[in-house]
């Protein structure tokens, strides 16, 4: 399965943050914010990953992240004219997708929980239809939103909505099959002169190939469009991290621990952080690591 990370759209809530950097640039703590949706991807076991921004900010994540040969990746990239919607990435990504299944991740969510790996990788082998997942959330006419039957079945889906039938929010990673270039393609924009995300799920709510999964509690999901939810993320990651000395979507860490990369060039990603206090746990994490230092 290949991934996209949406890292486009101005940034609007967060000026004048985002006047002159890409909302995905800023940081979340101690790390950048692509760097979450990323890692999630790499947890999923997805290694051929596309970006897509605004041109502008295109050289800015090449810099950072590259061809993403460090991280034992694939990364490519491709522009969003216009912040047109979420569907329009498979639009967008038709090509890098080639037929095959497909992952997105919106560039601002940030996703932590025990066994998200073993989740996420089990959605990443979808061969066919659709699965996607829903948080209960205090605010959902905030979001995208999903109700259910008694039995728990999903019954219908609303963006958005001014008075929601539930709290289960759909959250911001979807999986499809190889056909959500083609539904993408066929969807009108929304009032709002979207494309819609949700319309492209409806379809296969209603050839009834649509799998949606309720996150419980021991899985964390936040959106940091606006500068108190990105204050709120870093609060997060920071309490996580000071009080279990483990790092929240280190990258680096994922890869190693992957097989993406071997503990030679993790070494070399930790000496590259210098004497930062990332680094420092970089570091800490390859003596760790129960491979010899020489692979």
């Amino acid at each position: 399965m290949k991934g996209i990370i949406l890292a486009g759209g101005s940034g609007t809530r967060l000026q004048p943050m985002t006047r002159a950097v890409n909302k995905q640039l800023l940081h979340i703590y101690d790390k950048p914010m692509i760097y979450y949706p990323l890692s999630t991807l790499m947890l999923a076991g997805i290694r051929e990953i596309l970006i897509i921004s605004s041109l502008e900010a295109q050289p800015s994540f090449h810099k950072l992240l590259g061809n993403g040969e460090t991280f034992g990746l694939t990364i490519s990239y491709a522009e969003q004219k216009q912040p047109n919607g979420i569907a329009e990435a498979f639009i967008i990504g038709e090509e890098f997708i080639g037929g095959e299944p497909c992952a997105l991740i919106l560039g601002d969510n940030v996703f932590h929980g025990h066994g998200l790996s073993e989740l996420l990788t089990q959605a990443a082998q979808l061969t066919s239809g659709a699965r996607i997942f829903t948080n209960w959330v205090s605010d959902p006419e905030r979001y995208g939103v999903a109700n259910f039957d008694k039995k728990g079945s999903v019954i219908s889906l609303t963006e958005k909505p001014e008075e929601p039938l539930s709290n289960w929010a759909v959250v911001g990673i979807y999986f499809f099959d190889n056909k959500a270039s083609s539904i993408a393609k066929t969807i009108s924009p929304s009032a709002r002169g979207e494309l819609e995300i949700l319309d492209v799920i409806q379809n296969y709510l209603n050839e009834n190939t649509l799998k949606v999964e309720k996150l419980g509690r021991g899985y964390s999901w936040l959106d940091t469009g606006t500068p108190q939810s990105l204050l709120q993320a870093a609060t997060f990651v920071q309490t996580l991290q000071q009080r279990q000395g483990l790092y929240v979507c280190c990258p680096e860490e994922i890869a190693l621990s992957k097989g993406f990369i071997d503990i030679t060039a993790f070494k070399q990603l930790a000496q590259n952080m210098g004497t930062s206090d990332y680094g420092k746990l970089l570091y800490q994490i390859a003596s760790e690591f129960n491979i010899p230092s020489d692979g």
